[in-house]
């Protein structure tokens, strides 16, 4: 069959997701070193523990005793999230493309659809014209994401003044939990992001970045 080339993502899609990846690799990053001058959080169900961040990995990372280093690159990164996130949402909303992103009538039943074929559980993937649903959800979801992250970081950055803030999130302690399984999730999202456009192969990958795909023409 022959091929040719389809637009489609914008040239603003593809400049807000290639700024917010290294500024979110940075926070993430950088929220280790202030994490490792304060370790109060594991993986674990009651007295069980699964994992605690302990002093060998924050030793073999060079992650211990560098608060300050932390905080600076933390809060100077985070701006530039929250700035390129508000730019990302407001064009969504201002160019329609929202549309295309938000889940629609049906799309529970289609995610979990794609969840099946992911695991080969169904022959065949199941059509979709631009974002599947579990895309659907997946991105709508990491918006969702990005404002906890900024509201919890607001709560956490500065309790005193926003002690209204701090109080809605149950607490210093509470915001800076939930602040911290948030990213977490950030950290799944990439993993998972990553691993399904190695799956989806060159053509996705390409698309990020020049904005064309590869298809074949009927």
């Amino acid at each position: 069959m022959p091929k040719a080339l389809r637009t489609k993502h914008s040239l603003a899609i593809r400049w807000f997701h290639w700024i917010n990846f290294p500024v979110l690799l940075v926070m993430i990053w950088s929220g280790l070193l202030i994490y490792g001058a304060n370790r109060v959080y594991r993986i674990g169900v009651g007295d069980w523990t699964l994992y605690a961040f302990d002093t060998a990995f924050a030793e073999r990372f060079n992650l211990r005793f560098r608060l300050a280093e932390g905080m600076a690159w933390h809060f100077t990164f985070a701006w530039l999230f929250v700035l390129n996130g508000a730019a990302y949402v407001l064009y969504l909303v201002f160019s329609k493309q929202w549309r295309h992103l938000a889940p629609g009538r049906g799309a529970l039943k289609g995610a979990w659809r794609v969840f099946l074929d992911d695991l080969r559980f169904r022959r065949n993937a199941p059509e979709a014209e631009g974002y599947n649903s579990a895309q659907r959800f997946a991105y709508s979801g990491v918006i969702l994401l990005g404002v906890l992250s900024t509201v919890t970081g607001l709560a956490i950055y500065k309790p005193v003044q926003l002690s209204w803030l701090t109080a809605v999130f149950g607490g210093y302690q509470s915001a800076r939990w939930i602040h911290f399984w948030i990213t977490g999730l950030f950290v799944l999202f990439i993993v998972v992001h990553v691993l399904q456009v190695i799956r989806a192969g060159w053509n996705a990958f390409r698309a990020i970045i020049t904005g064309k795909e590869v298809v074949e023409e009927s």
